[in-house]
């Protein structure tokens, strides 16, 4: 996996660079002391994780991660233990390293990462005309169809994700963001790391949470300003 390192700290970059040589499955291809510059890189460049400090100035890790599109993985390298739940509302990041970090632990982080990348999707989306508004699951090896306007939620448990419907609920074994990724933007919003919703099914909102038929969903703080803006509101 190509990997970069973003910390202001230089002893933190040598460290991680250090461990990152020791790990024939990783190839360090840049250091960066601020985001900004490490933005303009991803801009030119693919990477499939990156080592990232939450606090730096102006700008911290979590702006960062709002601020790439489609980022890669990302494990988080801090010496503050209290931002442990924030960070995983977000997908991409895969695990939580608090320095001062030892190689054990490292290796654990990496796995994690290398495990995310290559984990299967169970989802399928045939992108043609046709099937324009359905996808298709593969259960007990067969495949069956689900309109996307039947979908309510898709909920992430462990390694496997549970799609409601309004009839019926199907578990299938695959990962939030592959299967974010094969539904349409126009219709689905991520709303929290563990949550997808058919904004169209929305009954009500109060406070930090949506109505969707009988299941209260959480809205994290990252995802609520791009589930206001969808609303039409008066």
């Amino acid at each position: 996996m190509n990997c970069i390192v973003i910390d202001d700290e230089e002893m933190a970059r040598a460290i991680i660079g250090q461990m990152i040589e020791k790990n024939p499955q990783l190839t360090l291809s840049e250091s960066f002391s601020n985001a900004m510059q490490a933005i303009k890189f991803l801009n030119q460049q693919d990477v499939d994780l990156i080592f990232l400090d939450i606090h730096m100035p102006d700008f911290t890790g979590f702006d960062f991660i709002q601020t790439i599109k489609n980022p890669p993985k990302v494990v988080l390298v801090t010496s503050d233990k209290n931002f442990a739940i924030e960070a995983f509302e977000y997908e991409c990041i895969v695990d939580y390293l608090v320095k001062p970090i030892t190689e054990d632990r490292f290796l654990k982080a990496v796995q994690k990462a290398s495990a995310a990348s290559a984990a299967p999707t169970a989802v399928t989306k045939v992108p043609t005309e046709d099937n324009a508004n359905e996808f298709y699951i593969n259960i007990d090896r067969r495949l069956i169809k689900i309109e996307f306007a039947a979908v309510n939620v898709v909920e992430a448990k462990g390694d496997y994700i549970h799609i409601k419907t309004e009839g019926k609920n199907y578990v299938v074994h695959s990962t939030l963001k592959k299967i974010e990724d094969k539904l349409p933007k126009d219709l689905f919003l991520k709303v929290h790391r563990s949550f997808i919703i058919n904004t169209k099914k929305i009954i009500d909102i109060e406070d930090n949470s949506v109505l969707i038929g009988k299941d209260v969903i959480p809205v994290s703080r990252a995802n609520r300003p791009e589930l206001m803006n969808r609303l039409n509101l008066l």
